[in-house]
């Protein structure tokens, strides 16, 4: 399985984005999460295979949604009201997982992208 994502840039505080990951063979729940400079790779959001369920973190309940396209193989994060201290790289990531706390857990995906930049200006 291979994981491509895309769609990162250099936003202002309060403007929307888009991250996509296309992925390329069987995929099970995918997920994005992100690393900021200096700290560790942080949990965003997961959904599963069917794209009938979603998680996320507190920190971007309520304004981060994800969604899948299951004909496309693609994974959708739309990113609205973005601060500051979403400023990270976003990885998506692919595995056979679900649950709390285990969704948390990156070790627990089996495949990863390459990673894109989003960076949010005050």
């Amino acid at each position: 399985v291979q994981l491509q994502a895309s769609g990162g840039g250099l936003v202002q505080a309060g403007d929307s984005l888009r991250v996509s990951c296309a992925a390329s063979g069987r995929t099970f729940s995918m997920g994005w999460f992100r690393q900021a400079p200096g700290k560790e790779r942080e949990f965003v959001a997961i959904i599963n295979l069917s794209g009938t369920s979603t998680y996320y973190a507190d920190s971007v309940k309520g304004r981060f949604t994800i969604s899948r396209d299951v004909a496309k193989n693609t994974v959708y994060l739309q990113m609205n009201s973005l601060k500051p201290e979403d400023t990270a790289v976003y990885y998506c990531a692919a595995g056979n997982v679900w649950g709390v706390p285990p969704m948390k857990d990156a070790s627990r995906y089996a495949f990863w992208g390459q990673g894109t930049q989003v960076t949010v200006s005050s």
